[in-house]
């Protein structure tokens, strides 16, 4: 809360200044007097409502835009990435419970397999990288554009070929949901490949 407030008197001379407004001129619009017109631009005096709406009237400006709050619907998704040795781990699914997605960066150290299991399904698209995948008796490595959907009840590792780092799309359905790919028609009547989106 102290950085907000401690912002708005920067916001407050910017936006002034901007409009080519003295403070004189200011105040003489808001009621409110040039030395606390003043103060508030420095941060001598903290901001209140009873002196932003004024102010934020003058300007013809949201009050929002005066304290910094982001506008109200804002559609950026501030993802919260979780370090894990080497690699990086980023959900991209917010609710709990279901289909969960992850976009992962696993490090080029990380080449032993150490395979497990546990119930659910898995689907993974590679984004740059090589994939190493070892699944039961199978031993893939998969490139840029590939996918693999596996039942993590399968004895399971994946890893980069120690190359360098793999950058992956995960899709988990912890209760063994299965993703759908639906394929179209091409023109000349075949079927659109499934494993490249």
């Amino acid at each position: 809360m102290d950085d907000v407030l401690a912002a708005v008197g920067p916001r407050l001379k910017r936006l002034r200044q901007e409009r080519n407004c003295t403070l004189a001129a200011l105040s003489t619009t808001t009621g409110i007097s040039v030395s606390t017109l003043s103060r508030l631009e420095s941060g001598g005096r903290k901001p209140s409502l009873e002196l932003l709406l004024p102010i934020a009237q003058a300007h013809q400006v949201p009050l929002d835009e005066l304290v910094g709050a982001p506008p109200v619907g804002d559609p950026r998704v501030r993802l919260k990435p979780v370090k894990r040795g080497d690699s990086t781990i980023v959900p991209l699914t917010q609710q709990p419970g279901g289909l969960q997605t992850y976009k992962m960066v696993i490090g080029a150290t990380r080449t032993t397999p150490d395979p497990c299991t546990h119930e659910g399904y898995e689907w993974l698209y590679v984004l740059s990288g090589r994939l190493r995948l070892v699944l039961a008796e199978h031993d893939l490595v998969l490139t840029p554009g590939e996918v693999a959907e596996f039942d993590t009840r399968l004895p399971h590792w994946f890893g980069s070929t120690g190359e360098a780092p793999v950058e992956i799309l995960s899709l988990f359905g912890p209760q063994g949901e299965r993703m759908h790919v639906r394929a179209r028609p091409r023109p000349s009547g075949g079927r659109v490949a499934g494993s490249r989106p």
